[in-house]
């Protein structure tokens, strides 16, 4: 995508040119210094298609293996693009084969050199940064040592062209100062947050400093400010983006959680576009996962959150031990709560009306989330990954929700579940597979019905591996459904937890 970026995990997820702030991790919660990050005047819409790397219309996959071997070297990890086309998505395997891509910093003129642990694709992104009309792809590494500097981290960005992504054009990206274990580049986003209306700019949370901003100048990724350094270490995070108050402008929402937080409800913070850049509104309730779209049609993008906590202490719910999701709705304000700006979200859980299944203790229902219009209807639908979900007696098989939207907003009417043993999916249910650790709703064949792509990296005792849903005019398609490993796109198999990391 190239102006609102949905990303971005990741784990489990960068001289200054003008006068701008920096922003400060502190305690659980994002805070901006007075001034905010700066950028030329004038304005841009903040939506657009997910990732188009040869700007041929059709959206393409990015896919992280961080866990992948390459040359013989654990954990260096690798990238996969799948280039979208009429028939969608494919792979070196299917008939017709597609046009697909492996690369890893062992690919001739990408940066760097690949090493047991960096983890390069531990956080993957895209955007348009140099604004010549397609989008870069952008990935992290933030297990790269610098020199004598153990998991400083870096961030390697691949020029898109009408060829699609190569090595040609590249850009390394690192921490102003390396500092042992921040980690930068383990959170990544990228769109249009100030008044430069000719390229996406690029954040990249770094553990140690929190949010760093770059911006295309001259040829040159260049950092705007200087981040402030807490030593406050995020466990894990997401950079969300949307445009919830329909500024033109994209916004930025920072979620995870921190070892001074209560894992299961973790919290995020609204960072509001505009001419002078981001800068900080609110915090915001939960936050394990986190997705942006237009639910109910007005205009507005809407942040959904995944918490995972069974009891909401703004709500009492003791009924969702399985997990909540809960959905701001954009507006004026930005993303605001059931009861306005600043107060919780509508909440969702497996207990609410017509939703399928039951809320049970360890399923981490909303662990992930995607947002986007599934089948036609110009409302954005819910994805909601569950890969602690039981499936026939397979403990942690995994499962995946499809939450419809509407003109009133996100409801359970017409809900669709699906699991490895629904009749059409391939494969079987079995235990540890955490299918639905990752879903992606994402249109590879331009028929204005995003497909769901979800992951279980466990699969196959870690090689993990992809699976693909079709879209109809009803919603998701079991018939028709097909799965793939890495093998099937020329990358290693064993171990690399194949689907951990996938660009929204």
């Amino acid at each position: 995508m190239s102006s609102t970026r949905r990303n971005n995990r990741r784990t489990a997820p960068k001289a200054a040119v003008a006068a701008a702030s920096f922003l400060l991790l502190a305690g659980a919660g994002i805070m901006a210094a007075p001034a905010a990050f700066a950028g030329s005047p004038g304005g841009t819409s903040a939506t657009d298609r997910n990732s188009d790397f040869n700007g041929d219309g059709y959206d393409d996959l990015l896919t992280g293996a961080p866990e992948g071997a390459v040359d013989g070297r654990e954990g260096a990890g690798y990238i996969t693009v799948q280039y979208g086309a009429p028939n969608g998505i494919a792979t070196k395997t299917t008939v017709p084969k597609g046009h697909v891509q492996v690369i890893s910093q062992s690919t001739k003129g990408v940066p760097g050199t690949s090493e047991t642990g960096d983890g390069f694709g531990r956080a993957v992104a895209s955007g348009d940064l140099d604004g010549d009309g397609f989008d870069d792809a952008i990935i992290g590494a933030p297990g790269e040592d610098e020199g004598t500097v153990e998991d400083a981290g870096r961030v390697t960005v691949l020029y898109g062209s009408q060829a699609g992504l190569g090595a040609e054009r590249t850009a390394s990206v690192v921490a102003a100062t390396p500092t042992a274990g921040a980690r930068f580049g383990h959170a990544l986003a990228a769109a249009r947050f100030s008044g430069d209306i000719d390229a996406d700019q690029l954040v990249v949370l770094d553990q140690r400093t929190g949010l760093n901003v770059f911006t295309y100048h001259a040829g040159v990724l260049r950092q705007v400010g200087t981040p402030h350094s807490t030593g406050h270490a995020l466990q894990w995070a997401y950079l969300t983006t949307g445009d919830y108050d329909r500024d033109g402008f994209a916004d930025l929402v920072v979620s995870g959680y921190s070892p001074d937080d209560d894992y299961a409800k973790g919290w995020s913070a609204y960072y509001s576009g505009g001419t002078e850049g981001l800068g900080y509104r609110r915090d915001l309730h939960g936050g394990l996962g986190t997705a942006s779209g237009d639910i109910n049609g007005d205009g507005y993008d809407d942040l959904v959150v995944g918490q995972l906590s069974g009891v909401d202490e703004t709500t009492g719910d003791a009924e969702a031990p399985g997990g909540l999701v809960g959905v701001y709705y954009g507006g004026e304000d930005g993303p605001a709560g059931a009861e306005g700006p600043g107060t919780a979200p509508q909440w969702w859980s497996q207990n609410s009306p017509d939703v399928p299944g039951a809320g049970e203790t360890g399923d981490a229902w909303g662990n992930d989330l995607s947002v986007a219009d599934v089948d036609g209807d110009g409302y954005a639908d819910v994805a909601v990954g569950s890969p602690g979900e039981d499936a026939d007696g397979a403990p942690r098989a995994g499962a995946v929700t499809l939450l419809r939207g509407s003109s009133d907003g996100l409801t359970g009417t017409d809900a669709q579940y699906f699991d490895q043993n629904t009749p059409g999916i391939p494969g079987a249910a079995e235990e540890d597979d955490a299918w639905g650790t990752q879903v992606r709703l994402v249109d590879t064949d331009d028929d204005g019905r995003a497909e769901l792509v979800t992951a279980a990296p466990e699969e196959n005792t870690g090689d993990g591996g992809i699976w693909v849903l079709p879209a109809g005019g009803e919603g998701l398609l079991a018939d028709g459904a097909w799965t793939y490993g890495a093998g099937a796109l020329g990358g290693t198999v064993r171990g690399s937890h194949f689907g951990a990391v996938i660009d929204e």
